[in-house]
């Protein structure tokens, strides 16, 4: 049996009414889906991993339609082996030949604007999973930015019969220019009676180190904690940043090896049941490097399916921890500078910290560190270990020798051990977040400077003896709820301090009801002052029964909740509160909660009532709450305000790392995903939160354009670096939306499938003509020229002067004849 094979085609004389001649109009560029050739923003993806973003430029082969135009070095940087293949490229030619590949091919899908490259795996360097190319990163633009929280309370009655108020000021203000992003952070606390107190939380200024996958940061800051307790400091830090690495290399997960017998051989390697991993294996030993961690831990099982059918089986076992670091991996910090102290009378004294944690073979891990000072110096060393069924555990001592001002030399050793594990099949998940004993001669670093000051008796002996930590959760079931306890003791030496807590939790819902309990139990004993604040002697033990129910309203009004809750405690009896809560306006962008309690005991009712709206430019709050003896009010107001090389923008909190929206024109336009995030009157705003290192999709909400808005494209990725304020650039089209009959000048219709663009706009896209010369329009001004084509030449093109109806943000769609010369 023979099979033959040919590309469809249409022949265009079957819907062409007009001819000149033998000739018609010119369709091959439309065959099999095909399109004009010009620039395009397409999403790129490399045997079916994104790894691009951008606008392209498209050329029309005469066998495989629109190609794209890539030169050699952006194919080297999506991994392709240019080097191995000699023909790719050509002088004086900014085009290579994907055709060089024997087997590669490139595939424009016009529809969803995505470029397909296929390429043969020998001909790509391996790829880490979730990897970024560090030159994908965009460092952002320049720009000053003010992030600003303002709050306040005014006490309308207290239990003195008077008034009183006070409101808090946070501001930080920054500044990026190029890689630097320079930062402040400045309060202000304000009270009735009392004087104004201005503090300066820090001051630095922080670039990326990318050769090393870290932070250089200059100026006020804070010390890691990970092997050291963390130590404010006015100096000069570099440490790594693990948001640097691909997901598949952060955090700890154990390296998979084996031997595949056959060539492509299949790997697929499961964890509590999921498939986290899956690729094909060439003849031979093999490693696994790239796993990303499993949310915490569970088994890994290993099946190595070879060519033949049979299949391997093997188990790796795995547990999590924080001080676990995968096989080869590398974290470090350099610090120093001078002590900053939250008080001016402790004196600024020179210290240097380093630390270091290396993950070593068979689920080992080495870490430790030292710390210097004038009066102070210790060393760390610890250990952690992947023990498999056993769970994992670290372990590390600190040795330290420090001499206290007014004080004997004094030398000490801190013991601390660290646990977890997971038992997937029970749902059961154990943390011993360690215990630590200290001896009485152990003193951290801000201990013994901290005694360094005018009155070195303002500072009582609060170090820490022991502290004891356990933490355990326990899925019951789907339809059983959750469990979870936790306990925590601590003393110290010097003045007799205790403290110990315990909490029991449990949890569950049923159909549109959530439900839960909770009992908490604390004790302090002896009290003593930490950092210059004082307090009494006391005993306290106080125990806290709870239980909240929650239930969903939807069936009668959309997005409320209602709720009730019942707390009983020693320092105030049984307390019944009812509440309502829900979200209203189209993007749940106002949120509002009103309760109502009463507390047992002749102690009197309590009421509350709140609201919660983020707007475009900001974000704001209020409320009224009353109780026996008391009145008061709240508000409050936090945002955003960023200038930049295209004016101000005001919006939201943005965090530490955000993205700037350019859709001149396109004014009040939402941002997928974010509430209340919609684009000013000139069509800016500010996307809060993006993550570092990673592919961001900033996509515009094209339900609420105006009518006389188009967009050419919604959705933009962005990868920001650590603190940058990266724009996203969108091709807005603002005008009138027009039906058009096109006549040439002899009467007859414009041919089927000729394309109309803007004279002025070329690159804004073009129109195809539909029967009877009729096209669709969109983002005309009120008058201007078309250009329209169907063919080669002069001869098969002509231009349309129009002229419509003088109407801002026309709605309707206008009619018009318009002649084509």
């Amino acid at each position: 049996m023979l099979f033959a094979e040919a590309k469809d085609y249409f022949n265009p004389a079957l819907i062409e009414q007009f001819r000149e001649g033998d000739r018609v109009t010119d369709l091959s560029a439309f065959e099999n889906g095909g399109q004009l050739p010009g620039s395009y923003l397409v999403d790129i993806y490399l045997n079916d991993e994104r790894v691009d973003s951008r606008e392209i430029r498209f050329l029309t082969s005469a066998d495989k339609g629109l190609q794209p135009c890539l030169g050699p070095d952006e194919l080297a940087k999506y991994g392709i082996r240019i080097a191995h293949f000699a023909n790719m490229s050509s002088e004086g030619d900014s085009c290579s030949a994907l055709s060089a590949i024997p087997d590669a091919s490139a595939q424009y899908i016009f529809n969803a604007q995505r470029l397909n490259l296929s390429v043969p795996q020998a001909a790509v360097i391996p790829r880490v999973r979730g990897y970024v190319p560090p030159d994908q990163w965009d460092e952002g633009i320049n720009a000053a930015l003010l992030n600003y929280s303002f709050s306040g309370i005014a006490d309308l009655a207290n239990h003195h019969g008077d008034s009183s108020d006070s409101q808090y000021l946070n501001l930080r203000p920054g500044l990026n220019m190029g890689a630097w992003r320079i930062r402040n952070y400045t309060t202000l606390s304000r009270r009735s009676g009392a004087d104004d107190k201005w503090n300066t939380i820090y001051n630095y200024a922080q670039r990326s180190i990318i050769p090393l996958k870290s932070q250089l940061t200059l100026g006020e800051s804070l010390s890691p904690s990970d092997v050291f307790d963390s130590v404010p400091y006015r100096g000069a830090q570099v440490s790594s940043d693990d948001d640097m690495l691909p997901e598949s290399l952060r955090g700890y997960a154990p390296v998979v090896r084996g031997i595949a017998r056959s060539t492509n051989a299949q790997i697929t390697i499961r964890q509590n049941g999921y498939i986290i991993y899956q690729a094909t294996l060439p003849a031979g030993p093999f490693e696994i490097t790239d796993l990303f961690p499993g949310g915490g831990s569970g088994d890994l099982y290993v099946t190595v399916k070879e060519s033949d059918g049979s299949e391997q089986h093997s188990l790796v076992p795995f547990a999590s921890l924080p001080v676990l670091l995968r096989e080869g991996r590398l974290r470090f910090s350099l610090t120093g500078g001078q002590y900053r102290p939250s008080q001016n009378s402790v004196e600024k004294s020179t210290f240097g910290q380093g630390s270091a944690i290396f993950g070593l073979g068979n689920g080992m891990t080495l870490y430790g560190g030292v710390q210097s000072a004038t009066h102070y110096r210790s060393l760390a060393a610890g250990l952690g270990q992947n023990l498999g069924p056993l769970g994992a555990f670290s372990f590390d001592l600190t040795q330290s020798w420090g001499q206290p001002k007014y004080a004997d030399f004094a030398q000490g050793q801190s013991l601390r051990i660290r646990y977890s594990k997971s038992m997937v099949e029970t749902g059961t998940h154990l943390a011993i977040a360690g215990y630590r004993y200290s001896t009485a001669g152990f003193y951290h670093l801000v201990d013994v400077l901290q005694t360094y000051r005018d009155n070195p008796n303002a500072a009582p002996d609060s170090r820490k003896r022991h502290r004891a930590e356990l933490t355990l959760s326990q899925n019951i079931g789907t339809e059983r709820g959750y469990l979870t306890a936790g306990a925590i003791n601590e003393s110290y030496w010097g003045g007799g301090r205790k403290t110990a807590s315990w909490n029991l939790g449990y949890s569950n819902s049923w159909d549109s009801i959530s439900y839960s309990f909770n009992y908490t139990s604390s004790r302090i004993t002896a009290l003593d002052g930490t950092q210059g604040v004082y307090y009494r002697n006391s005993n306290e033990y106080n125990r806290v029964l709870s239980m909240n129910i929650s239930i969903s309203l939807h069936r009668w009004l959309n997005n409320t909740y209602a709720s009730y809750s019942l707390s009983s405690s020693k320092s105030r009896d049984s307390v019944n509160t009812i509440g309502l809560s829900g979200a209203a306006l189209q993007d749940n962008s106002l949120n509002w909660n009103v309760s109502q309690g009463h507390a047992a005991g002749g102690q009197g009712s309590s009421g509350s009532a709140s609201v919660n709206y983020r707007d475009t430019y900001a974000e704001v709050n209020g409320g009224y709450s009353y109780g026996t003896g008391q009145r008061s009010i709240n508000y409050g107001i936090q945002g955003t305000v960023v200038a930049h090389a295209n004016g101000v923008t005001a919006g939201l909190p943005v965090g530490e790392t955000a993205g700037l929206v350019k859709a001149p024109g396109a004014a009040g336009v939402g941002v997928n995903n974010q509430n209340g995030v919609k684009t000013d009157y000139r069509g800016y705003t500010l996307v809060p939160n993006l993550m570092p290192y990673r592919p961001n999709d900033l996509t515009l909400n094209t339900e609420t354009l105006k009518d006389n808005v188009e967009l050419q494209q919604s959705s933009r990725t962005v990868i920001p670096t650590r603190g940058a304020l990266v724009r996203a650039d969108y091709r807005v089209q603002i005008g009138q939306r027009v039906f058009m009959t096109l006549t040439r000048a002899d009467g007859r219709a414009v041919p089927f499938g000729a394309t109309v663009v803007s004279e002025t706009d070329p690159d804004a896209g073009g129109s195809i003509v539909g029967e009877a010369g009729q096209v669709y329009l969109a983002g005309l001004q009120n008058k201007g020229v078309l250009r329209v084509q169907w063919g080669k030449g002069a001869a098969h093109q002509c231009r349309v002067h129009y002229r419509l109806k003088d109407e801002k943000n026309n709605a309707d769609i206008q009619s018009i004849n318009s002649s084509c010369r």
